[in-house]
């Protein structure tokens, strides 16, 4: 296999390894073959009907997990060429992502977190390591499907480290302490979750936020939530709708949205490949250990950028995700889940066989039996959600 064009970057014939052994394939690297994985799974087919913010039904035009899991790898691997990094240790990460999340998207993960409060709450990132280690069953040897090192590490700390040196729990974890399915994990394969993951990991990290402000934007406005003009608030996107404007004086509002759409992903790609440019210029490392115990994340956006985004985020949050229209929506959603996990709780012969608790139909909700049902439901699309919803209750919200 050729060599990673870079020192910094991760060398597949360098891997950690395999939780399992197996013999290296004849024809893929070790992270080629973590990505064919990821796609065939049936987590990674499920996106295709899980809500990004508006659930399936709502319209065929709009993303899912799916189609935003894709945008996320083609931003990824255009930074990752950009950097010298390795493409595709990079695209499984930026595929594997998402595979934890719930249906009904952000709504559906915070009802699952309240449902699961007692039992430690429900992570999306926790969930993801879940499906690759446990819950995918395709392989006659192991459950899960037995990834990298490298790659088990980027889903768990995409984001950055979870853990001090001295195993304290930092960040949005200091509350609650490590999740469970990581905190179990990480004492038969050691993550080192005190250190940033590799420069691939940070790539994927930060191409799912710049998918996430351009392609909202342009759900947002075929959506009719708000107009390009009103995208003028901020002054990135003014002085973008201005230039569109000059060099395309009769373009109709579509065209308009499209194009704003196109310049901004262009503009963040270019900006977190200068500000890491100059990151790995300063810090100079000499492989991928050296990325993994420096102070801060290499790839990030520069000053100007992160302002910049922020106030798209800003504008998102209140123009879209708090669109009454949304809310009622997701309000509904998250009563379909809450509903759903109640159901299996008092009556545990609801499940499907396969998702019963040991020894039967247990009465008791112990931690097994919650995180069984929080697994359940966690990999229902939107639509099956509502099926069963609709198999179980008298009434069920339309979510329209």
């Amino acid at each position: 296999m050729a060599a990673p064009r870079e020192p910094y970057a991760s060398d597949p014939d360098g891997s950690r390894g395999r939780l399992f052994d197996e013999p290296p394939s004849k024809t893929r690297s070790a992270f080629r073959r973590d990505c064919d994985r990821v796609i065939h799974s049936t987590a990674f087919r499920r996106l295709k009907h899980k809500t990004q913010v508006f659930v399936y039904h709502e319209g065929d035009h709009y993303r899912t997990r799916l189609t935003h899991t894709l945008e996320v790898a083609q931003i990824a691997r255009a930074l990752a060429r950009q950097l010298g990094l390795d493409e595709d240790l990079t695209e499984a990460l930026a595929l594997a992502h998402d595979l934890g999340h719930p249906p009904f998207g952000h709504a559906g993960e915070r009802a699952l977190d309240a449902c699961l409060d007692a039992f430690g709450g429900f992570d999306h990132n926790a969930q993801t390591l879940r499906v690759v280690t446990l819950l995918e069953r395709r392989y006659p040897d192991f459950d899960g499907l037995n990834l990298t090192w490298e790659t088990l590490e980027g889903i768990v700390k995409h984001n950055g480290p979870l853990t001090d040196r001295a195993g304290d729990a930092v960040g949005r974890y200091q509350r609650r302490g490590i999740p469970v399915g990581i905190a179990d994990f990480n004492r038969t394969c050691d993550l080192e979750l005190w250190s940033f993951a590799s420069l691939e990991a940070q790539v994927a990290a930060i191409a799912d936020d710049i998918a996430y402000d351009a392609h909202d934007i342009d759900d947002g406005l075929r959506a009719g939530l708000f107009a390009v003009d009103d995208l003028k608030a901020m002054p990135l996107t003014a002085a973008m709708i201005t230039e569109i404007a000059r060099r395309h004086p009769r373009l109709d509002d579509v065209r308009r949205g499209a194009e704003l759409v196109r310049e901004l992903i262009s503009y963040l790609i270019m900006a977190v490949v200068s500000e890491a440019a100059g990151r790995l210029a300063d810090a100079r490392p000499g492989s991928v250990d050296e990325v993994r115990r420096h102070r801060r994340a290499l790839v990030a956006f520069p000053p100007e950028a992160a302002e910049a985004e922020a106030l798209i985020k800003a504008f998102l949050k209140q123009r879209m995700y708090r669109h009454p229209r949304v809310m009622r929506v997701m309000d509904e959603a998250e009563t379909i889940v809450r509903d759903l996990f109640a159901r299996y709780r008092d009556d545990p012969a609801a499940l499907p066989a396969e998702w019963l608790p040991e020894g039967g139909d247990s009465r008791a909700l112990d931690a097994e039996t919650a995180r069984r049902i929080g697994n359940f439901i966690a990999g229902m699309t939107d639509r099956f959600a509502i099926t069963e919803h609709r198999r179980l209750f008298d009434s069920t919200p339309e979510l329209r």
